[in-house]
C-alpha cells in the first residue's frame, strides 16, 4: 500500500523538527486506528511511521511497524498484501545487512502462521526465543512464547500449549504488556475449550471482558465476543453460542473484519446444524427458509399466505384455528364460506406437500373438528 501525497505533507513539519517523534506519533495514531478497527488508515500511518523509521536506521520500530501490517493483511486475508510485506522485511534485512533480531523472526512466524506453515513458524519463534534470551529482552521473550504457545496449539499440542501460557503468567507479574496478556488469556481459554474444560475457558473469557472494558480495543473485543460463543458451542450451549455470534456478526466490520467474520460464519452454520439435527421444523425468521428433519431445507419464496399460515401454526404446536381465526390471521378478511373453504382446502393442501416427508400421511398439519392444528409433540424451533 502506498502512503498518499496528503500523509506526507500532514507530517512533514514534524519531521523536520523531530523525525523520531513525528514517526512515533504516526506509529501511535496507526496502532490506535487499528484498535478500533480502521485497519486501512492503519496501514497508511504505519506505513509512513516505517518510511520514518528506515530513514533513521530504526530497525526495531520499523519491523514493529511492518509486524502490525502483517496482522491486518491477515485478518483481512490480504495474501497477496501478506507475501508481499514477507518479501519487503527480507529485502531490508539484507540492504541493511542487519543480523535477524527476535521481533523479526517473531514477524517471520506471523507470516507463516497466518499461511499455515506451523512448522516452519515453529522453527522461527524457537530462534526468536533464542534471541531474546541472549539478550535478556523481557518483552522479545513474552512474544516468542506467546507466539509458541499459539502454534503449539495450532499443532494439537495442547499440554506444550498451556505449559507456556504459565510462563508467560510469571512475567506478566513484572511487566505491564496489556495487548499481549489479554491475548494470552483468550489464547489459555481456547486452549482449555480443546481439554473441554469449558467453565475454566469462560472465566478466564470473563476476566478478560472486565479488563477490556478499559481498553479501546474494538478487534479484540470482537474476538472474545467469538471466543466465548464458541466456548458455549463447544460446550453444548447452543442458544447462548448464537446469542454471542449475534453480538460479534454486528459488531465486526465486514470490510476490516474478513478472517473473523469468516469463522463466525462457519461457527453459526455448524450450530444451526446441530439444532437442525434435533428439532422435526426449523424455521428461521430472517431468511424465511423452514427445514424439515427429512427433507431438509425448503425454500418458501414468494408463496407468503403458506408461510404465514405455518408461521401461525409454528407459534402454537396444539393449538386448534378455526377456519375464522385462520382467515383473519392470514387473510385478514372477515370469514365468508362460499369465498374462504376452498381457499383454506387448497392452502392446507400446498403446505402439507411443502413440509409433510409424506403427504398422504401427514405428520404435522392435522384437522380438527372445527379447524386445523399443528401437532403438539412436533419438536419445533424458531430462529430469531
Amino acid at each position: 500500500m502506498t502512503i498518499s501525497s496528503d500523509l506526507t505533507k500532514e507530517t512533514k513539519g514534524d519531521l523536520r523538527v523531530d523525525p523520531r517523534a513525528g514517526g512515533m506519533e504516526l506509529f501511535d495514531v496507526g496502532k490506535l486506528h487499528g484498535e478500533l478497527g480502521d485497519f486501512k488508515t492503519s496501514i497508511d500511518k504505519l506505513e509512513a511511521a516505517a518510511l520514518v523509521f528506515a530513514r533513521l536506521h530504526d530497525h526495531r520500530f520499523y519491523i514493529k511497524c511492518l509486524t502490525l501490517c502483517l496482522r491486518m493483511y491477515a485478518e483481512m486475508e490480504d495474501q497477496k498484501s501478506l507475501q508481499l510485506l514477507k518479501d519487503r522485511l527480507y529485502d531490508y534485512v539484507t540492504r541493511e545487512k542487519i543480523e535477524l533480531n527476535s521481533t523479526t523472526y517473531y514477524t517471520l512466524a506471523l507470516a507463516s502462521s497466518y499461511r499455515g506453515e506451523f512448522t516452519q513458524a515453529l522453527e522461527y519463534l524457537e530462534k526468536a526465543l533464542a534471541l531474546a534470551l541472549a539478550d535478556d529482552c523481557k518483552e522479545d521473550m513474552c512474544y516468542a512464547i506467546h507466539g509458541l504457545a499459539a502454534v503449539y496449539w495450532s499443532l494439537g499440542r495442547t499440554e506444550d500449549s498451556l505449559k507456556e501460557i504459565y510462563n508467560l503468567r510469571v512475567f506478566f507479574q513484572v511487566l505491564r504488556l496489556p495487548d499481549l496478556e489479554i491475548s494470552s488469556q483468550i489464547l489459555n481459554g481456547y486452549i482449555l475449550v480443546s481439554l473441554k474444560r469449558y467453565d475454566e475457558a469462560l472465566e478466564i473469557f470473563w476476566k478478560a471482558f472486565e479488563v477490556l472494558k478499559n481498553q479501546k480495543n474494538m478487534y479484540t473485543y470482537v474476538s472474545l465476543l467469538f471466543a466465548m460463543g464458541y466456548a458455549y458451542a463447544e460446550g453444548g450451549e447452543g442458544d447462548l453460542a448464537k446469542t454471542y455470534m449475534r453480538l460479534a456478526q454486528q459488531m465486526a466490520d465486514p470490510e476490516n473484519f474478513v478472517f473473523l467474520l469468516r469463522k463466525i460464519n462457519e461457527l453459526n452454520q455448524r450450530i444451526s446444524g446441530k439444532a437442525e439435527a434435533n428439532y422435526d421444523l426449523v424455521f428461521n425468521t430472517v431468511t424465511n427458509f423452514v427445514v424439515e428433519r427429512k427433507k431438509g431445507k425448503i425454500d418458501f419464496k414468494n408463496q407468503f399466505i403458506l408461510l404465514d399460515m405455518l408461521k401461525l401454526f409454528l407459534r402454537h404446536p396444539g393449538e386448534v384455528y378455526s377456519k375464522e381465526a385462520l382467515v383473519k390471521a392470514v387473510w385478514k378478511q372477515e370469514y365468508d364460506p362460499a369465498v374462504h373453504d376452498n381457499k383454506i382446502y387448497v392452502t392446507i393442501k400446498r403446505l402439507r406437500q411443502l413440509i409433510e416427508p409424506d403427504f398422504d400421511k401427514p405428520k404435522y398439519i392435522y384437522r380438527a373438528k372445527n379447524g386445523y392444528y399443528l401437532n403438539r409433540t412436533a419438536k419445533v424451533s424458531i430462529e430469531q
